[in-house]
């Protein structure tokens, strides 16, 4: 049997020595009311020689949990393997969330919100300051792992600032279905690496609350592509999926009605500008909307919820950049 995870206050980088099996560690980071330490899991790798230290997080959406196995998988994989620098993942960053299946943290903040949170403020403020000052300031890279919300499906993409070159290099490195042009908001994860100097993508891995084994298994696959670019490990033997679709920037669309909705296109089919893309009916099942795509576009995500009031989100979709249609331009795989 494995041995206990080990109870930190703080993660020492130097203090970890390398070794051919992660540091398993359960880092406290605040306490709920009656005293009880919220420990956030992390497993820890280091190699025998110098070198990057790669930094993924998962479930800071506390339902959002595809990466988690995406996580266990890279480190079986790298068991045994010689590594260059570090690997550090966080496998549940927001616990209390994580805890009740829930988006948000414990008193309803969402965390990807408040980034990089504040030293001397509410809970979750604390806890994000802290989860980003106590580990996010070691990585070197960051991969921020997540999925669709409640009632919504994803598309595997990958949300990236491409005028940073090394952010596009990584969202292209792992592959994704889509690659989206998303400079990072403020409050968000990915802006707050990128502040401390430290490139960032955001890997979106389909749905909520589930585990979608192909996947994960492409995800895998991608990450190991940004390490072997790194010079963590060896460049590994696979042959790559097609090139993503590349998009220059996205929209949602939205009901301006309730009823019930059934969106139409599959992810990431293309639609033309004028397609039908959602009908709705009310309650007694009569036909009262339809709704067209504005443009010509990629579906990146889209509601599954058919319940749909007044603003209800319908389809994300994506702009394709000129040129960033493989298909269209008949591009292989390389």
């Amino acid at each position: 049997m494995s041995k206990p995870p080990k109870v930190v206050r703080s993660l020492d980088m130097g203090a970890l020595p390398a070794s051919k099996k992660p540091h398993r560690l359960l880092l406290d980071l605040v306490e709920d009311g009656a005293g009880r330490p919220v420990r956030v899991p992390l497993l820890v790798l280091k190699g025998t020689r110098p070198g990057p230290v790669l930094g993924l997080t998962a479930a800071l959406h506390g339902n959002e949990i595809n990466g988690i196995p995406v996580i266990h998988g890279l480190f079986r994989w790298l068991a045994d393997r010689p590594l260059r620098g570090a690997v550090v993942a966080a496998l549940v960053v927001n616990v209390p969330g994580f805890h009740m299946n829930e988006r948000r943290f414990a008193e309803g903040t969402d965390l990807n919100s408040i980034m990089p949170g504040v030293e001397f403020g509410n809970e979750p403020q604390v806890y994000a300051w802290r989860f980003l000052n106590t580990v996010v300031r070691h990585f070197d890279e960051l991969i921020d792992l997540h999925t669709a919300s409640t009632g919504r499906h994803n598309s595997l993409y990958v949300r990236s600032d491409m005028d940073q070159p090394r952010s596009a290099e990584m969202a292209q490195l792992l592959r994704p279905q889509i690659v989206l042009h998303n400079a990072a908001k403020d409050g968000t994860l990915r802006a707050a690496a990128e502040d401390m100097g430290i490139p960032a993508v955001t890997l979106e891995i389909g749905n909520p609350q589930r585990f979608q084994p192909e996947h994960i298994r492409l995800s895998l696959i991608g990450i190991r592509r940004v390490m072997g670019e790194l010079g963590m490990v060896r460049r590994p033997h696979v042959v790559p999926g097609p090139p993503p679709v590349v998009c220059s920037g996205s929209r949602w669309l939205y009901t301006d009605r309730g009823g019930l909705l059934d969106v139409l296109p599959a992810l990431t089919e293309r639609v033309a500008a004028g397609d039908v893309v959602a009908r709705l009916c009310d309650i007694f099942g009569d036909h009262v909307a339809e709704y067209r795509s504005p443009e010509s576009g990629i579906v990146i995500g889209k509601s599954v919820n058919p319940v749909g009031p007044t603003g209800a989100r319908i389809l994300h979709l994506g702009i394709v950049a000129p040129g960033g249609d493989p298909q269209a331009s008949g591009e292989p795989a390389t």
